[in-house]
């Protein structure tokens, strides 16, 4: 069995490949991808080469953690069944060629218990489950953050759980054209706000260099929370740290329960992931669509619609 694959062979050369699958498992289940999303973090990183080097890393691979298709086959131990339509955060099953992540890919081959069934109804606004578990887990456990750096998806995604929770954030964008679109908080300039008092700002930005700035404008004895991918170092002064007594908590990567309760928020209408996605097409032009994500500003999600290949 084989597929066609987004393939990185080496910094900004993307291209799509025919690649072998692994041989399924009986926990393992075939899922035929229907879309999957780029991601302007992480896979911005990959393609432009400035990823920080960590195991597993190197040319060339398959790309892509937000994939949604309709599982084919199942395993009698994978848990799922054909025809549910599921989620799937990447795969490794191209043989000797790196899944980093591996779910830009028309079809894969998965664990059962890798992948999550969608709420139903949901279908191309699925392969936003990744961001908005990224989301959830910066905030779970903790006091909701007043501000939010960043007005692209994940800051969007950030902004419309908070609302769901009780918050009233406000969000900082630099980009007239990234400001648009905001459902229940304000969008400003970070020039037009002069306050300095935010219980909680969490950045999104991945921009290094904005983190004194940030704890200037924090409240005494809360906290900066980065969940942003950054390839450069941070640093920042520590006398203004120290006399607001400041946290500075770095967000991880999504856990499987992040996942669970997003997915059930969206099921019973709690969260909306619905316009986010501005931009979507072919997986033969996948050149263009991943230079076009990464520097369109209007391009706030790109999506690979793999049932129109081609």
């Amino acid at each position: 069995m084989d597929t066609l694959a987004v393939l990185l062979r080496e910094p900004e050369r993307v291209e799509l490949s025919r690649l072998q699958l692994s041989t399924p498992t009986d926990s393992d289940v075939v899922v035929d991808i229907e879309w999957s999303g780029i991601s302007t973090g992480t896979e911005r990183l990959l393609w432009s080469g400035k990823m920080p080097q960590f195991p597993g890393m190197g040319y060339p691979l398959v790309p892509g953690y937000e994939s949604v298709g309709l599982v084919s086959a199942a395993g009698p131990q994978s848990g799922h069944k054909i025809g549910s339509r599921v989620f799937v955060p990447g795969a490794k099953c191209f043989g000797d060629v790196r899944g980093l992540f591996g779910g830009a890919a028309a079809r894969l081959v998965v664990p059962g218990t890798r992948v999550t069934k969608l709420a139903d109804g949901l279908e191309r606004d699925g392969v936003l489950l990744a961001l908005a578990a990224t989301a959830q887990h910066a905030l779970a456990g903790h006091d909701l953050p007043e501000l939010i750096v960043g007005h692209g998806v994940l800051g969007r995604l950030l902004a419309r759980l908070i609302i769901a929770q009780g918050g009233t954030p406000v969000v900082w964008e630099t980009n007239p054209d990234r400001a648009l679109g905001a459902r229940g908080y304000q969008v400003i300039h970070p020039g037009e706000d002069d306050r300095h008092n935010y219980a909680g700002i969490i950045d999104v930005s991945g921009d290094s260099a904005l983190l004194e700035k940030l704890i200037a404008r924090l409240a005494p004895r809360h906290e900066v929370i980065l969940a942003g991918f950054y390839s450069d170092r941070l640093s920042f002064p520590f006398p203004p740290a120290f006399m607001r007594e400041a946290r500075i908590r770095v967000a991880a990567e999504w856990q499987a329960d992040d996942l669970v309760s997003v997915n059930a928020m969206l099921a019973d209408g709690r969260l909306d992931m619905s316009g986010l996605i501005t931009h979507s097409g072919r997986p033969a032009d996948v050149d263009a669509l991943y230079r076009t994500a990464f520097t369109d500003p209007l391009c706030l999600k790109m999506v690979l619609d793999w049932r129109i290949n081609a």
